[in-house]
């Protein structure tokens, strides 16, 4: 028998009791897999088609010829419980229940399809529970593994205790399960769409201040090419430093995509350092060069060195700003998504290591303010990109304590506390 219960967990309410799944279920059933495929004909469910929260996705998935020999053995009806058996470790386990589908619909290999006894288990609670005992990590402690995927056995599936409330309290706790989720189900689309929102709001700044090729100019400003304003990828210079000498090192993983600032540097040995990696220096803009690094935003101002030197990853472009512009003023325009976008067209190299060259950003022509507007703007800008960074912080919060309302909701209902 498998339980991974404690003691305390298994005390059950009045009229509860534990029972092993496989007593409450009168058909258990592996699916196929078929190699053929049919854009006519019956829709196969994968393991793609199923997502975190039991739900089905109807977007994506594979068609084999109706006439198949396996399709009337396979067909779901409707309360099939459907097991993800297979996929990786974490992923195991999630379960749903099927409420219909206008055409018929047939299950691979990868799922189980559990049929519960209709006098002594519902669907929906059994659904409900797998879900649970899936987000607790049951299933990835009693599956096989083997290179890349992970399963479950029915035979192991079908060992583990339920508890097991009368049915009318089966169906009432079910009923209210349905409810809340629906609910915690729009309370998290809306806070997906308020964090998209949030992250709408620093490429929206920025194409407020940085005008486009076709726009007039305001009064004083005027367009440049980067490489006669800064020096792009500057040469290094002779640094005396003894090879034990504490010296800031950038990698990539240390540069925000979200912020665009270096969060995670490191101190190490200069002996280490000096020779292989990139050199920069207090103020220097850092560019990622390399895809996808350079479309997510990693690039950042180099700030906080020590002793104003630092090292970093071969795969960053320096850009030096001269006297007549800030690298805060470099950096913001950088950083604009239209930009970045464009700036993909001129990726040179093989598909997965492209990189951008640096006479394309020599060649790039920048809107310049005088340096006093420079500044001003970049008070603005900071003090906006801080407060969406606290809205997005708030967000992410908010999106999190929802995300995490399922696991205790389930945790009540199966203690009999709904």
């Amino acid at each position: 028998m498998i339980s991974v219960a404690t003691e305390s967990d298994r005390a059950l309410p009045k009229g509860w009791r534990w029972v092993k799944l496989g007593e409450v279920c009168e058909n258990v059933q592996s699916g196929f897999a078929s190699g053929q495929r049919d854009p006519e004909g019956v829709i196969q469910l994968r393991m793609n088609n199923l997502d975190t929260r039991g739900n089905f996705v109807w977007d994506d998935f594979i068609r084999v010829p109706a006439s198949h020999q396996a399709v009337a053995q396979f067909r779901l009806e409707l309360n099939d419980v459907l097991f993800n058996n297979t996929n990786s470790k974490e992923l195991v386990g999630k379960s749903a229940l099927f409420t219909g589908h206008a055409e018929d619909v047939v299950f691979s290999n990868h799922f189980t399809r559990i049929r519960t006894c209709p006098d002594a288990l519902s669907p929906s609670f059994l659904a409900a529970w797998l879900n649970q005992q899936w987000l607790m990590g049951v299933f990835a402690s009693i599956c096989n593994s083997w290179i890349g995927q992970s399963a479950v056995k029915p035979t192991k599936l079908l060992s583990l205790e339920i508890p097991l409330p009368p049915l009318p309290e089966q169906k009432r706790i079910a009923a209210i399960l349905n409810e809340q989720m629906a609910a915690v189900e729009r309370a998290r689309k809306a806070a997906e769409e308020r964090l998209a929102a949030v992250n709408d709001l620093p490429a929206a700044y920025l194409r407020a201040v940085f005008p486009s090729v076709d726009q007039p100019q305001p009064k004083g400003w005027r367009w440049v090419r980067l490489g006669d304003v800064s020096t792009v990828n500057p040469s290094r210079p002779n640094i005396d430093r003894p090879d034990d000498e504490p010296t800031t090192f950038v990698p990539m993983e240390a540069v925000d995509a979200q912020t665009g600032t270096i969060t995670a540097s490191r101190l190490r040995p200069y002996g280490e350092i000096k020779k292989g990696y990139t050199c920069f220096s207090e103020g220097d803009v850092l560019f990622a060069k390399i895809t996808p690094c350079m479309q997510n935003g990693k690039h950042a101002v180099a700030a906080g060195l020590a002793d104003d030197i630092g090292f970093g990853t071969t795969e960053f472009h320096v850009i030096r700003p001269g006297p007549d512009i800030t690298p805060q003023w470099i950096h913001s325009f950088l950083r604009q998504p239209s930009f970045l976008q464009k700036a993909t067209e001129h990726f040179t190299g093989a598909v997965g290591q492209q990189r951008l060259p640096p006479d394309y950003l020599k060649a790039l022509e920048i809107p310049l303010p005088p340096l006093p507007e420079q500044k001003r703007i970049a008070a603005i800008l900071n003090e906006q990109m801080a407060a969406v960074e606290r809205a997005r912080k708030a967000a992410e919060e908010e999106l999190a304590t929802i995300n995490a309302f399922p696991a205790a909701l389930l945790r009540r209902a199966f203690r009999g506390e709904l």
